[in-house]
């Protein structure tokens, strides 16, 4: 064969760039792939679309023939005349019970600021993009929360505030003790401060310059203005008090151990409603005679130790996780305790422990509404109130979908931010 002979099967031009077939590209792929990709799931998908039609073609008109204006159920009814429809008029009429409760309407800017101030407050501790300088308004925030809400001296949160500055103070004093003495010091001060000092500080500062505002009793407080003020506040604390509880549960010393393990064991056998009762009823017993506890700051106690010892056991499924190699390693470089904590085991059980947490938020979130057994008219307390008004006896859906929405959307945003928080915490590459 010579050499300028061409060989047969060899291709002296390269093939245009051609379109993939119809079943690989497309939305065709993207079903057979996710809707069809075998028989079972086949006839899943069939059985779920044959449903969403069931739903939608008896649920549809419904929605679609809403009513939004109207002064009663009887009103909603004469206009539909006969015709299925929604009758969410009672949205229309009573959503600001729902939202706030008996707040006093013209203190409705008193709630609305206080939210929006959360959310600042909120976004440089869950997003580290944002200035650190930040955090520090994230620090005095309840203080000034508190004082939106609940109005009075404003000489009240502040003498709170400079308890932990004296705390603060007293921790620095005594570091160079040990750190046990440091702490105990701190809480001493802390404690002297808010008892002896925080009482008359308020007093006598506000008689010299009487800046506040007006006070709102804490039984005005209800619908998702209560909801949000106990879920905010059990999270918040929940998370380090359940952190300290891990801790303590895999202590080395006996005396901790057992306090935390009985303390977490007890919580975590008795249902949330038995310690919401012992919140509202039986606490005063144990108070010297004429003390007026808040009942909301007795449930926001109760239901931060019951979030504390379900999250203290995920924040130990955690620790228990990570590999024996962490703890050596961080021995080996020299750390004490708690800078072992603190810089290598702490933040990987923690990032191992988010699905759990979130779901323990999600979940603490939720049981709020377990306060209208000792009488607090959360959203769906409120429901039934409003359900008592002869205007619109005899409603529920309309009010069941409302309020199922705005929880929907606290929650789903909280499980977002989790899925969110897990992607950008992601290190190995699989």
């Amino acid at each position: 064969m010579s050499d300028t002979q061409p060989i047969s099967y060899v291709r002296d031009t390269m093939l245009g760039q051609q379109e993939p077939p119809a079943t690989q590209r497309g939305v065709v792929k993207w079903l057979r792939e996710n809707l069809f990709s075998n028989w079972l799931n086949s006839i899943l998908t069939l059985a779920a679309l044959v449903a969403i039609y069931l739903i939608l073609t008896s649920v549809g008109p419904w929605l679609l023939n809403s009513i939004w204006d109207a002064e009663s159920l009887r009103e909603c009814r004469d206009i539909l005349d006969g015709t299925p429809g929604a009758c969410f008029a009672v949205i229309t009429d009573r959503w600001h019970q729902l939202l706030f409760g008996f707040y006093p309407p013209e203190h409705y800017w008193r709630p609305v600021l206080a939210l929006v101030l959360l959310l600042i407050a909120l976004a440089p501790i869950l997003f580290a993009e944002l200035p650190r300088k930040m955090l520090y308004f994230s620090a005095v925030f309840p203080f000034i929360g508190y004082h939106l809400l609940w109005g009075g001296s404003v000489w009240f949160p502040i003498s709170v505030f400079l308890g932990f500055v004296a705390g603060y103070i007293a921790f620095r004093a005594l570091a160079k003790v040990s750190a046990l003495v440091s702490v105990i010091g701190a809480v001493a001060a802390t404690l002297v401060w808010w008892f002896f000092i925080a009482g008359p500080f308020d007093a006598a500062m506000y008689s010299v310059a009487p800046i506040g505002l007006e006070f709102v009793r804490s039984e005005s407080f209800g619908g998702f203005l209560i909801s949000l003020v106990i879920g905010v506040t059990g999270i918040s604390l929940s998370l380090p008090l359940g952190i300290l509880l891990a801790l303590g549960r895999q202590s080395d010393m006996l005396f901790v151990k057992t306090v935390c393990v009985v303390f977490i064991e007890f919580i975590r056998g008795v249902p949330l409603i038995t310690l919401l009762f012992t919140a509202s009823l039986l606490l005063n017993y144990f108070l010297p005679p004429g003390t007026n506890f808040d009942l909301i700051l007795r449930v926001i106690i109760m239901v931060t130790l019951f979030a504390a010892a379900y999250m203290a056991e995920v924040i130990r499924g955690g620790l228990a996780a990570l590999p024996k190699g962490q703890y050596e390693a961080a021995d080996a470089l020299g750390l004490d305790y708690w800078k072992a904590q603190r810089l290598i085991i702490m933040p990987q059980a923690l990032k191992i422990s988010i699905p759990g947490i979130v779901n323990t938020f999600i979940s603490l979130f939720k049981d709020t509404t377990l306060v209208v057994f000792i009488g607090l008219l959360d959203p769906l307390g409120l429901s039934n109130a409003i359900r008592a008004d002869t205007a619109w006896t005899g409603i529920y859906w309309e009010l069941f979908i409302f309020i199922g929405a705005l929880f929907f959307i606290f929650c789903f945003s909280m499980s977002r931010y989790s899925m969110y928080l897990e992607r950008k915490l992601k290190t190995d590459h699989r």
